[in-house]
This record gives C-alpha cells, sequence and structure tokens, in this order.
C-alpha cells in the first residue's frame, strides 16, 4: 500500500509563486507516472501535471508555461512548482501516483492541499 504526504499549499497573491511536494512510501515505484491533479468549487477533478518514471510529462494547456512538474525517483518525491499564479488556480491539489506492476495497475491519491489565490 502506497502513502502519500503533501505539502506546501497556502494562501498567493496573483503572480506569486508556490511549490507543492508529494513524498510517496510503500513501494519502490519503479514503473509509475507520479502527479498532480486539482479540484475547484463545483467542478470536476483535473490533470495539472504528471511525470513518467523515465522522464516523460504531461501538462494541463491552462498550466503550461507557468507550473512545473519535478520527481526524484531516489526518494519517490514529486513536485509541482507553481509560478505566475492566477485566480482560477485555486483549489484542493491532489498528489497522484498510478503504479504498473506486471500487469495490473494500482492508483493511489494524497489527502489534498490546498492552494488559494486572491486577486
Amino acid at each position: 500500500q502506497v502513502q502519500l504526504v503533501e505539502s506546501g499549499g497556502g494562501l498567493v497573491q496573483a503572480g506569486g509563486s508556490l511549490r507543492l511536494s508529494c513524498a510517496a512510501s510503500g513501494s519502490t515505484l519503479s514503473f509509475s507516472i507520479m502527479g498532480w491533479y486539482r479540484q475547484a468549487p463545483g467542478k470536476e477533478r483535473e490533470l495539472v501535471a504528471t511525470m513518467t518514471n523515465s522522464g516523460s510529462t504531461n501538462y494541463a494547456d491552462s498550466v503550461k508555461g507557468r507550473f512545473t512538474i519535478s520527481r526524484d525517483n531516489a526518494k519517490n518525491t514529486v513536485d509541482l512548482q507553481m509560478n505566475s499564479l492566477k485566480p482560477e488556480d485555486t483549489a484542493v491539489y491532489y498528489c497522484h501516483v498510478r503504479e504498473f506492476r506486471v500487469i495490473w495497475s494500482y492508483e493511489y491519491w494524497g489527502q489534498g492541499t490546498q492552494v488559494t489565490v486572491s486577486s
């Protein structure tokens, strides 16, 4: 069972920056996709950014050029550097891991961390 612990959310003014961190434990995550999703009030959860264990990345169009995902395979951590934040980035951000083992995949979610961007 993989446990995810997030940190780094908070309140920031528009144009500011925040860095989210997620530490995973309980598995080596040798073949996995780690990333971040977010959910704003009244909206569905949406992908923000993901990174595979080989370094391939995927970003939502709304955050391209502003957010950067990074990953440390040795430490099983994934970070999200968020720059030029906008009020519409306000949401609960969730760390997510999809792990692949042979023919099965498993997914895990963190507890979520609030990011609030004031205008």
